[in-house]
């Protein structure tokens, strides 16, 4: 399924409102950890599934990559994204990922930031950035945890007075659609266990790097209200994979 959310004119102007959507890569819960993770870009060649406003291409060409291609859905991310962007080594495409077609060995490396559990085609997604990347090039992605997306409403349970109990964790291995709640409307996503996500990824040919379940910074926790509850259960999954050199051996 190719849903655009993010082109609704009401939803988009919630997400405009969004701490990430203001000020970056730093209000991002999930991005000190993201970073440790990401390869040396001097040089390489960069393909972001999901670029949205553009935040990490930037980020990619300020260091060193050669180029960037940023692919994304939403006309409405990449208009902000264009004018977020500067660098001429930047282009961004409007493509759903399924869409995506990229000669062999394109990309030393791929970078998917929350946009993989919106696809009803991970396994696809995967085969072509095994296809994409050069041998030894390297994926890192993140996605919203397979314990925040298998209930589905992706909210705590209350009681009368409001206050958070606990958040239900209910039908895990039933993987596929599930019609979350995100910024007061309706978003269809894709759940998957932990266990498909790594197994596909081994399947096609890559080899696990790293898998971190992030927690919010630590300037977050004590500045943020709300925050500390985000450290009673995983919302996200961060993942790092290679591409072996299987050339001459």
């Amino acid at each position: 399924m190719k849903e655009n959310k993010y082109d609704d004119e009401s939803f988009f102007r919630k997400y405009c409102e969004m701490g990430r959507s203001k000020e970056g890569l730093i209000a991002a819960g999930e991005w000190e950890t993201m970073k440790a993770l990401l390869p040396d870009f001097k040089g390489k060649r960069m393909l972001d599934i999901g670029c949205g406003y553009g935040w990490h291409c930037i980020y990619a060409v300020e260091r060193g990559a050669r180029s960037v291609v940023g692919v994304d859905i939403s006309q409405r991310m990449l208009e902000v994204a264009r004018k977020k962007t500067s660098y001429p080594e930047i282009e961004y495409l409007c493509a759903a990922m399924e869409d995506m077609d990229f000669p062999p060995e394109s990309f030393d490396i791929i970078l998917s930031s929350l946009a993989l559990h919106y696809t009803e085609s991970y396994s696809s997604i995967v085969k072509k950035a095994y296809s994409y990347l050069k041998p030894e090039g390297v994926l890192v992605f993140s996605v919203e945890h397979p314990v925040f997306t298998a209930y589905g409403t992706q909210d705590w349970h209350r009681d009368d007075k409001g206050n958070i109990m606990h958040f239900p964790v209910d039908n895990y291995f039933y993987e596929g659609k599930r019609n979350a709640r995100f910024l007061g409307e309706e978003v269809v996503k894709y759940h998957r266990t932990l266990t498909t996500y790594i197994n596909e990824l081994l399947i096609n040919g890559f080899e696990i790097l790293r898998m971190v379940e992030p927690t919010p910074a630590p300037w977050m926790l004590k500045s943020m209200d709300g925050m500390k509850d985000e450290l009673r259960r995983p919302m996200m999954l961060i993942v790092s994979a290679a591409k072996p050199n299987h050339r001459g051996s």
